[in-house]
């Protein structure tokens, strides 16, 4: 990265605004083409499909925040409430909730990707080209694949360590303390919206203690001491915010007791890839980390040995990393961008064997790929979706950048337009494919064509979010409830959490979705608690769903009407426990049995 010298500065005739112009129109122009694909990819894939579950988690949680309350003391929660104190801003948006919240949780992973890319490359984004640029445009689209666009913790985790780390790094390298301890905060957040992202401080620690700048400043001993001080407090300083936070509104116990005691993860199933069967290392996708792995050993081989075997070892050189940069290609073409292939485990296999390698040849140690592995598997720490399946497209990227890298130096051959053009060719190809998947089935609903509901005709909250008849006809019928039954305090138990910001609702019971795993603690009591109260104060109306959200997944029947002896869909027996425990008057409306009392 080129350094201007302060003395040339000076002395230079050239007139300081003009300088300054240059960077302000291309960061102008990175910013306009992430907002643009977000914008894109939220139209055309992201408000397509809906499902009354964790579409609305998140949201549901900001919107409790948003209302004061106290998280573990009146929120029961799994994990840190991070995310959602993050999600707060999503309600700010001049949009609607959903749409707007969609697509910002697309701009996190653009902007994740670039930070990932320019770690990697050691890259200024101001120096990309448009090859480059477009390169991490399609990456972006492949770390997206198959999931959905919505508010979610692991996405905040990923976004929040990659933008962290791009920003202390280039604090570091700078000496600029403002991006140094705001890198730190970064971090410091990440661990704060998932506990599987409790390790984003150790690597902001180490990524400190570790680096050049901050081992040349340790000659200063004085200064050096009292900066990392400083340092460690901003990295410190959310986890000590939230602790506040949580302690001075009466949940510190159960803080504590929440976020230690949920079904652990550990990570086996992406650490553990073939070790159950080593024969699937010759089964699609796995045999393209076999031919890696092959072309890895081989091209040390060729590379330890430096110039010595001449033009035939360079020509080797690239031959075997064209080979390997065609297994990680072959990967991502192999996954089909869904979730149950377990191409993403590959592809971080993949980038585990790159970074040796590159460390091997280059005598030095790629932290940026280890940052990225790190990354990987603790966003693979998930009790439903274990695998890095949202870190595809940085992954295939960080082993195509780590490859290069190796090879030895030859002049640039292709011009400005081919490498535009290609990369180019993989954002449309990328895209292309994204839009494909979406469209054969969204997320828990039907393919494109069947989503013909607008939920904005049931809600200003959802509008632009089209789903199919029968889910649509569901949070219909939720409205209408609550029409004909207002109350100050209304719950939809148990598979609803959006329904409290899409409708404005404030729910009395501390949890928005009483699944299995997220009923931790003293969980089931205080629900029981509520319902007592709730019972001695009135005002309220709490709805059971009688059709299993699987159902609406698939566009099965939503009946109009159901008798009032109609059992509840129930997990555990908590809800049936609930219904019972409430004295309220019995009512029926849609598919719906509740318990109202005014």
């Amino acid at each position: 990265m080129d350094v201007a010298s302060p003395a040339r500065a000076a002395a230079s005739e050239e007139p300081v605004p003009a300088k300054a112009a240059r960077p302000l129109l291309r960061w102008s122009l990175h910013a306009t083409w992430v907002v643009l694909l977000a914008l894109a990819t939220e139209l055309r894939v992201g408000r397509f499909g809906f499902h009354p579950s964790d579409q609305g988690f998140i949201l549901a949680q900001a919107w409790r925040v948003l209302h004061g309350e106290v998280p573990h003391a009146e929120i029961i929660s799994a994990r840190p409430l991070g995310s959602a104190v993050l999600h707060v801003a999503d309600y700010a948006l001049p949009m609607p909730l959903f749409f707007g919240s969609s697509f910002l949780s697309m701009v996190e992973i653009i902007v994740a990707t670039i930070a990932f890319a320019t770690l990697v490359t050691r890259r200024r984004v101001l120096d990309w080209g448009p090859g480059m640029t477009a390169m991490v445009a399609a990456a972006s689209l492949i770390n997206l694949n198959a999931f959905p666009l919505m508010a979610w913790h692991t996405v905040d985790g990923i976004a929040l360590t990659a933008c962290g780390a791009w920003a202390l790094d280039s604090g570091l390298r700078g000496d600029r303390a403002l991006a140094r301890r705001g890198g730190l905060v970064l971090l410091g957040c990440a661990v704060f919206v998932k506990q599987s992202f409790a390790l984003a401080a150790v690597i902001g620690v180490l990524w400190l203690l570790l680096h050049p700048a901050t081992r040349e400043g340790a000659l200063r001993t004085a200064r050096w001491w009292r900066r990392l001080v400083l340092d460690l407090l901003a990295l410190g300083a959310p986890g000590l915010a939230y602790v506040a936070w949580v302690s001075l509104g009466g949940g510190f116990a159960e803080m504590v007791e929440q976020l230690t005691g949920g079904v652990p993860a550990y990570g086996e199933r992406l650490l553990g890839l073939w070790l159950e069967d080593p024969e699937v290392l010759t089964q699609a996708p796995f045999r393209e980390l076999t031919f890696f792995a092959v072309i890895a050993v081989v091209l040390l081989a060729v590379r330890l040995p430096g110039d010595r075997l001449g033009a035939a070892g360079r020509a080797a050189s690239w031959v075997l990393v064209l080979a390997g940069a065609a297994a990680v290609v072959w990967t991502v073409v192999d996954g089909r961008f869904t979730g149950s292939s377990r191409w993403a485990d590959v592809l971080w296999w993949i980038v585990a064997v790159s970074v040796p390698v590159y460390a091997a040849v280059r005598r030095k140690v790629p932290w940026a790929g280890l940052l990225v592995l790190a990354t990987g598997f603790m966003t693979s720490l998930s009790w439903g979706n274990d695998t890095p399946t949202l870190l595809t497209g940085t992954l295939a990227l960080t082993a195509l950048l780590l490859l290069s890298h190796v090879v030895p130096p030859r002049p640039r051959l292709a011009r400005r337009w081919v490498t535009a053009t290609a990369g180019l060719t993989a954002v449309v190809v990328c895209a292309w494919v994204v839009v494909v998947r979406h469209d054969q089935a969204a997320y828990l609903d039907l393919g494109h064509d069947q989503l013909t509901g607008d939920l904005g005709e049931v809600s200003p909250a959802m509008a632009g979010i089209r789903t199919n008849p029968s889910t649509f006809r569901y949070v219909q019928q939720i409205r209408d409830c609550l029409n004909r039954f207002p109350a100050g305090r209304t719950a939809v138990l148990p598979d609803n959490p959006f329904a409290y910001p899409a409708f404005g609702l404030r729910n009395p019971f501390p949890l928005e979705w009483p699944l299995p795993l997220e009923i931790v603690g003293d969980a089931p009591a205080r629900m029981l608690e509520t319902a007592d109260a709730l019972d001695r104060e009135g005002d309220y109306l709490v709805l059971f769903q009688t059709v299993p959200t699987r159902l609406l997944a698939t566009g099965g029947p939503v009946p109009a009407t159901v008798p009032a002896d109609t059992p509840v869909f129930d997990y555990l027996g908590l809800e049936m426990a609930l219904q019972a425990r409430l004295t309220g008057r019995v009512v029926t409306c849609g598919s719906f049995v509740g318990k109202y009392m005014p």
